[in-house]
C-alpha cells in the first residue's frame, strides 16, 4: 500500500510508532529473549492474524534457534468492539508440554485474550510460559505487568492499525502504526 499520508485516507489520523521505532524495539526485545533463553530453544506462538508480522520479525531477530507455531483466537470478530468472549479458531499444531513457550501478540487491550490463553496453555504443561506483546494499552499497564514480560510500546486508548493490526482486514501491511478514527470508516 502506498504511504497513507499521500492517499489522504481520513481514517488514518497520525503515526504513533514509526517503522524505525518498531524495528529498533523488536531488536531490543529479541536481545532480551536471547539472553533469557540462552541454551534453550523457545517456541514462539504467534497469535494470528495481527501478530504474524511481529512474530516473524521477532523470530528472525532472536539469536537462538527458535520454533514457531500459530494460534488464531477471536474476541472481536469483524467489529471494533471486544465481544467479551474469546474463542480458539485455530489451535496449535504441536504439543507444548515441557516446552519454553512465548506467546507473541500484536496488542494487549483489556487482557481478556491474554488471560484466556494463559489459562488454556498452562493446562498443557509447558516448562515455562511468557507473553511478548508489541503494544500494551497504558491504562492496562498495572494490571498486566505481571503477565506481559516482554512489552514493546505503551499506547493510549486509541484504535490502531498497521504492522499487522487491522480494521476489517485492511491496513495490516502498513509499516508504521497509525491512529485510526473509527468514525471515518469507509
Amino acid at each position: 500500500m502506498t504511504d497513507p499520508s499521500t492517499t489522504n485516507d481520513p481514517a488514518l489520523t497520525e503515526i504513533l510508532v514509526t517503522r524505525d521505532e518498531i524495528e529498533a524495539r523488536v531488536q531490543r526485545l529479541a536481545e532480551q529473549i536471547s539472553n533469557d533463553y540462552a541454551g534453550r530453544t523457545p517456541l514462539l506462538i504467534g497469535v494470528l492474524k495481527g501478530g504474524v508480522i511481529f512474530a516473524s520479525d521477532l523470530a528472525r531477530a532472536i539469536d537462538l534457534p527458535v520454533e514457531l507455531d500459530f494460534m488464531a483466537v477471536s474476541s472481536y470478530g469483524s467489529s471494533t468492539r471486544n465481544s467479551g468472549v474469546v474463542r480458539i479458531i485455530k489451535d496449535l499444531d504441536d504439543d507444548i508440554e515441557g516446552r519454553d513457550v512465548i506467546i507473541v501478540e500484536d496488542i494487549v487491550d483489556s487482557g481478556l485474550t491474554l488471560r484466556y490463553l494463559r489459562q488454556t496453555l498452562l493446562a498443557r504443561n509447558p516448562a515455562s510460559l511468557e507473553f511478548c506483546s508489541l503494544l500494551v494499552r497504558e491504562e492496562q499497564q498495572a494490571d498486566l505487568d505481571d503477565l506481559v514480560k516482554y512489552a514493546g510500546f505503551r499506547l493510549p486508548q486509541v484504535w490502531v492499525v498497521g504492522y499487522g493490526l487491522d480494521v476489517g482486514q485492511r491496513y495490516r501491511n502498513l509499516g508504521d502504526i497509525w491512529a485510526y478514527d473509527t468514525s471515518a470508516r469507509h
